[in-house]
């Protein structure tokens, strides 16, 4: 790779000049003599080789070309500072990424509020969000990620309960089911595709959820899941905030079940015990503790065609 020609302290400078006005006014602020000033910015025009600045009367003014790269320079600028930063930061014991991995049932609104939180209190740390279901969240944890969401309480792993997520279970208003026109029992199921999601786990993987019916749909994710019934094929348990437009719309519709209509599974919050909590870490948990708390935003209803 090419080594830059133009240090940062020399872009520094020529942002100096035009925000202040002039080659004084930008020596007194930068606490530097004015012929330093004048050569750093003319230096800076041998080196690239196109005029960046011109005289008119007593004020420097951008040419063209120096307009564009100034512009590009405030951002190269403002990412060395933040670089520098996030290196004191981290020498503070503050994390460069902290990692973590939600079953893909949990609702994304709570999370997208906790990392919009979360983005001006994170010094520079980013966050690696990768999703799972079922055991491949607990899997992903015992691999080393930092925080984790799980639908279910991992023996031998002390975590805090969250909320809980509602499942429905739900089929086409043209299915079958709803054809009986009754309330309806799990034999009423067992003869009837169930559309479940595949667990992404590979060591122990969990059919929860599973009626054990005679035709089994396996799909990779809740929002195929939520596709295949909305348009007829079988039936399945599914999150509520996932299915809140469809159940509006009318394209899908609760099943009538004399019990087990609906699950609250639990979920949990791990930390992972063999790493120390930072403050980036600690952070994010509270925020993932605070909106998980909070009621979630409300979802605009599908509008309905006339």
């Amino acid at each position: 790779m090419k080594a830059p020609r133009v240090t940062l302290d020399q872009w520094r400078m020529l942002q100096a000049v035009v925000d202040h006005g002039g080659f004084a006014q930008a020596a007194e602020a930068m606490h530097r003599s004015q012929s330093s000033v004048s050569y750093t910015v003319g230096r800076m025009q041998e080196q690239l080789g196109v005029p960046l600045l011109r005289i008119d009367g007593r004020r420097a003014v951008l040419t063209e070309a120096g307009a564009v790269l100034l512009r590009r320079s405030r951002q190269l600028v403002k990412q060395a500072s933040q670089l520098e930063d996030l290196a004191q930061h981290m020498e503070q014991g503050w994390e460069a990424e902290v990692r973590l991995v939600v079953d893909a049932a949990y609702p994304t609104a709570q999370l997208v509020q906790t990392l919009t939180a979360f983005m001006p209190k994170s010094r520079g740390c980013r966050v690696r969000l990768r999703e799972e279901v079922l055991s491949g969240v607990e899997e992903v944890l015992k691999e080393g990620t930092d925080l984790a969401i799980c639908g279910y309480s991992i023996p031998g792993y002390l975590g805090s309960e969250m909320s809980a997520v509602e499942f429905i279970a739900v089929a086409h208003p043209s299915h079958p089911l709803h054809q009986l026109k009754r309330q309806l029992t799990f034999h009423d199921l067992e003869s009837q595709l169930q559309v479940v999601i595949r667990d992404s786990g590979h060591q122990q993987p969990r059919d929860e959820g599973w009626l054990g019916s005679e035709q089994r749909w396996t799909v990779g994710s809740l929002a195929t899941a939520a596709t295949f019934v909305g348009s007829g094929l079988g039936f399945a348990w599914l999150p509520r905030h996932i299915i809140e437009r469809e159940l509006a719309a009318g394209t899908l519709k609760p099943l009538p079940l004399e019990q087990g209509a609906t699950r609250h599974p639990a979920f949990y919050l791990y930390a992972n015990p063999d790493k120390p909590l930072g403050p980036a870490t600690q952070i994010l948990i509270d925020l993932l503790r605070q909106f998980d708390a909070s009621p979630p935003p409300t979802t605009e209803p599908a509008a309905s065609s006339t």
